[in-house]
């Protein structure tokens, strides 16, 4: 490998507002090398990858090709010609061919298409790649895997010479997981460089060559992964601190105390959740953890297993069965999913709970704005009032709104994931402070989530790795310890 740079970040900094995602932070990646980019949620990776691939520049720092400066951010060919992101969310579009897909915007013949042109050269290009796909079907047809070696070839198509993989694996299976590898080291020994962004620590040490990480939005070490052992690697990514006070310790649950929630080999994962207890639900990208919380919040039908809330059988897939069992729902993305922007903070917070507030199919405005400010109050949401509406709140404050919808049907059972995603610091205690308070009332708390913030308020945590239930721990784990559980390292690694 020649010691001379592919791409290089130096001392780059970019702030969004009063948010510093990227403090003089860099990166170096030598051509022909497989070189991996970790870090736990928020270290700044994203920021780094939308500054190498050209979407945004630096507000201090540069950034080189070969040497070279990067070119201008509005020439979009000449960073296509050197760097190309296959993001983890696919951007082909599903009603196109895949000849179509592959051409996007640059059709032979263009503006007039020629079509038989369009399909011989997609069918060169993928076979050039060792790409087996029928560049006429259309692209929503192909399988995650296909789709994924299609988005490769394309970048290839503009001669990048560094693909930036973010997430790959997170929706593969194992035996396309090891298939996407030996393309990797194939398309390695043919000249064509890796940025490899993973959660998945035993990824790194089977396919990566150097490894740099990320934390707190600064760079804290690269080195050879040959030469760095998976305890270090832990070490780097996790730190000593912690954002938020360590919770006191919790004397264990009285013998006998009754099961809330009871997950039978659902998918191949079973836990039981008792009457005032938290368990952690822990796993990165694809371990999941999201699909088993939402089976439980009635958003998923699992394939295979039993649900069972206060000792009854949940009906597999219906959210409002779940509801009437006794479910409150924070889901992952509020935005989609947790609110109605237009909709006033009182609406939001009591769209789940209509029979509160009225009898024979009206609502009380009076009974709705009282059980509204009760919660406003408990979670201590920042407004001039309950008519205001939720997008006009910040991110905080919105979260507060969705886990107070969840609070106003007093349920047996609180389902939360990711809970603290995205908010400051203040906002965490208080969510945090919440689960504190709903289990001393018997309420049994299921936090599904990466976050260590999160996980520290739990009794026990289950911790998922693709799919697998691997491990558990009491409420006395170590950061290295679930970090490296969480990333499919154990202890015969270190």
């Amino acid at each position: 490998m020649s010691p001379e740079p592919l791409v290089e970040a130096v001392h780059v900094t970019k702030r969004y507002g009063t948010t510093v995602a990227l403090r003089d932070a860099g990166i170096l990646v030598r051509p022909g090398a497989t070189h991996a980019l970790v870090g736990r949620n928020g270290a700044g990776k994203s920021t780094l990858v939308s500054i190498l691939t050209g979407l945004q520049a630096p507000d201090e720092g540069t950034v080189s090709f070969e040497g070279e400066p990067a070119p201008p951010l509005g020439d979009r060919d000449a960073w296509r010609r050197r760097v190309a992101c296959v993001y983890q969310k696919s951007t082909i579009i599903p009603e196109l061919t895949v000849a179509e897909n592959l051409f996007l915007n640059r059709h032979p013949g263009a503006p007039l298409i020629k079509w038989s042109a369009l399909r011989r050269d997609a069918a060169e290009l993928l076979a050039t790649w060792d790409v087996a796909v029928d560049v006429t079907r259309p692209a929503g047809e192909l399988s995650v895997e296909q789709r994924q070696l299609v988005e490769i070839a394309r970048a290839l198509s503009y001669d990048a010479r560094l693909i930036i993989l973010d997430e790959p694996t997170a929706q593969l299976d194992g035996p396309a997981i090891n298939r996407l590898f030996d393309r990797m080291r194939g398309l390695q020994e043919r000249g064509v460089t890796f940025l490899f962004i993973s959660h998945h620590l035993e990824e790194i040490y089977r396919v990566c060559d150097e490894v740099t990480v990320f934390r707190d939005a600064q760079h804290i070490v690269t080195g050879s992964v040959a030469e760095l052992p998976p305890a270090d690697l832990v070490s780097a990514m996790t730190g000593d601190a912690t954002a938020l006070t360590r919770r006191a310790a919790r004397p264990p649950l009285p013998a006998g105390t009754p099961a809330v929630l009871e997950v039978q080999d659902l998918d191949g994962v079973s836990f039981q959740v008792r009457a005032g207890e938290v368990v952690g639900l822990a796993g990165s990208g694809g371990s999941g953890k999201k699909e088993i919380a939402e089976a439980v919040a009635g958003l998923r039908r699992p394939r295979a297993g039993s649900i069972r809330v206060g000792g009854t059988p949940l009906k597999p897939g219906s959210v409002p069965a779940s509801l009437a069992a006794g479910v409150g729902l924070v889901p992952q993305d509020r935005h989609h999913e947790g609110f109605v922007p237009d909709l006033s903070i009182a609406e939001n917070l009591t769209m789940t709970v209509p029979r509160r507030l009225g009898r024979f199919g009206t609502i009380s405005r009076k009974r709705r704005d009282r059980l509204a400010h009760t919660l406003i109050d408990e979670l201590a949401v920042k407004t001039p009032g309950p008519d205001l509406p939720v997008s006009a709140l910040s991110g905080g404050n919105q979260q507060k709104v969705v886990m107070g919808r969840a609070l106003a049907n007093d349920p047996k059972l609180l389902v939360l994931i990711q809970p603290t995603a995205g908010v400051d610091v203040r906002s965490k205690e208080t969510l945090l402070g919440v689960v504190d308070k709903v289990r001393e009332n018997g309420t049994g708390v299921l936090v599904a989530s990466d976050e260590l913030d999160d996980l520290r308020t739990c009794d026990r945590v289950v911790v998922l790795f693709q799919g697998r239930q691997v491990a558990e721990f009491g409420s006395d784990w170590s950061d290295h310890d679930l970090v490296a559980a969480m990333e499919g390292l154990n202890s015969d690694d270190e």
